[in-house]
């Protein structure tokens, strides 16, 4: 039993902000269960912004090309070299 100011986390329902640094940036939405398979795709330019949702049927995301990405943890760039 959880204590009373202890609620169980989820990560459904998690949103995402996805924001295109660049031109034909994809996003794709993988799905959940048995096999994971691609369900859904979108291609957005620079300056484009996608808000996405984690629900039982999408369980992880790819995204290709330059892109800042928000969550909850922080903020990741795709498509970019680290800097050390």
């Amino acid at each position: 039993m959880l204590p009373l100011d202890t609620k169980p986390i989820s990560t459904l329902a998690d949103y995402v902000v996805i924001k295109a640094l660049a031109d034909g940036v994809m996003i794709s939405g993988m799905t959940r269960g048995k096999e994971t398979k691609f369900h859904h795709s979108e291609r957005i330019d620079a300056g484009e912004v996608v808000i996405a949702q984690f629900t039982d049927n999408t369980s992880a995301m790819k995204v290709r090309g330059k892109a800042k990405i928000l969550t909850k943890y922080g903020i990741v760039y795709s498509g970019m070299p680290e800097k050390e």
